[in-house]
């Protein structure tokens, strides 16, 4: 039998994750060092790491409001910056509202959203995206809270009984233009799916299908909260009104956070 690899230690680890250029080696290293179980596992998880697969990938998990939300290969990584967003929803959300999270991912947004809404009574909460391996994985974070994940291109996935009830609409739609993908770190253009990150031309397409749709499918006094850039957050607004929405665009400086909301009247 092979012996088993010697148990990297706390500075071994920050050395490698540093060389690789992770920012926060430390924390990453203690996160590793936390969720391996073997030697063999931690070494794995390392190099998985150093070669540049997404720490939340390699954790199979990420922090997003306080919770731990199971993110599986190939989905899109909860960002801080939207921790914002859920903060506006949950101020803005009745109590026994209808959730609907649009362009899931793992279904964080939702889960974050129902959770801290939970005190208030029961939320009927419903999650949507295209990718398979999306719909899989938010399952996962959705259905321990009574949540239903639908498959399907935005409202085409949504149970038509929802039509004009939905309290609270989620939206994290892709917002980068096609022509700045390559800009980014290489942990979302290698790692994410570009359907959750290509935003077309302008970035604003898959937006402006929500925005168009959304007040078919809000309640009165419903509202539509969409992250965007600062640049963008403008036409994001323009299309909003074109929706029949009336919008509004506010701003977390901290957390670099844009987001657009939209109230059906």
């Amino acid at each position: 039998m092979s012996a088993s690899p010697p148990l990297l230690s706390l500075p071994a680890i920050v050395t490698r994750l540093r060389a690789a250029g992770c920012v926060f080696a430390e924390d990453e290293a203690e996160l590793l060092l936390s969720a391996a179980d073997t030697p063999e596992r931690l070494a794995a998880m390392v190099e998985r790491r150093v070669v540049g697969l997404p720490l939340e990938h390699v954790l199979g998990w990420a922090e997003f409001c306080g919770l731990r939300i199971a993110v599986d290969p190939g989905v899109f990584v909860p960002r801080r910056r939207t921790e914002f967003l859920i903060r506006e929803a949950v101020a803005l959300a009745r109590p026994g509202a209808v959730v609907v999270d649009l362009c899931c991912g793992s279904g964080a947004m939702g889960v974050a959203v129902a959770s801290a809404l939970s005190a208030t009574g029961r939320v009927e909460l419903h999650a949507a995206d295209v990718e398979p391996a999306a719909v899989r994985c938010a399952r996962r974070n959705v259905s321990p809270l009574g949540g239903r994940v639908h498959q399907g291109d935005l409202y085409r996935a949504l149970p038509g009984a929802l039509r004009g009830r939905v309290g609270i609409l989620l939206a994290n739609a892709p917002y980068v233009p096609t022509d700045e993908i390559g800009l980014l770190p290489p942990e979302a253009r290698e790692y994410e799916p570009l359907v959750a990150l290509d935003g077309g031309a302008d970035g604003l397409d898959v937006q402006r299908r929500v925005a168009a749709g959304a007040a078919d499918w809000l309640a009165p006094g419903g509202h539509l909260l969409m992250e965007t850039s600062e640049r963008q957050a403008p036409h994001t607004a323009e299309a909003f009104a074109r929706g029949g929405l009336t919008p509004r665009v506010v701003g977390d400086d901290e957390l670099y956070a844009t987001v657009v909301i939209g109230v059906r009247e």
